[in-house]
């Protein structure tokens, strides 16, 4: 299994950004996938998730109308698309799935929001 995240970067309050996650390894389209995050010195945490078939998303509560996650099964590819950030959404992003009973993630991609 394989995840490789991009599209990370500086950016300014207000803006926005579109990250990808390019997976390899596994039956992409047969898998929910999920983004999370890591701010320094804070755990982990979930970012969104969606389904195998991209019928169903859910967000955690912070996220919620700012950012979307979407997915292409032909391209074997996750998004995030993140609108009106704000400096407490700086962290490193990371794909993320679960398959065979084991998670696997990403190197992960940073997002910086400074002014």
């Amino acid at each position: 299994v394989r995840l490789v995240e991009s599209g990370g970067g500086l950016v300014q309050p207000g803006g926005s950004l579109r990250l990808s996650c390019a997976a390899s390894g596994f039956t992409f389209s047969r898998h929910d996938m999920s983004w999370y995050r890591q701010a320094p010195g804070k755990e982990r945490e979930l970012v969104a998730t969606i389904t195998f078939n991209g019928g169903n998303t859910n967000y955690a509560d912070s996220m919620k109308g700012r950012f979307t996650i979407s997915r292409d099964n032909a391209k074997n590819t996750v998004y995030l698309q993140m609108n009106s950030l704000k400096p407490e959404d700086t962290a490193v992003y990371y794909c993320h799935v679960r398959s065979n009973w084991l998670n696997y993630w990403g190197q992960g991609t940073q997002v910086t929001v400074s002014s």
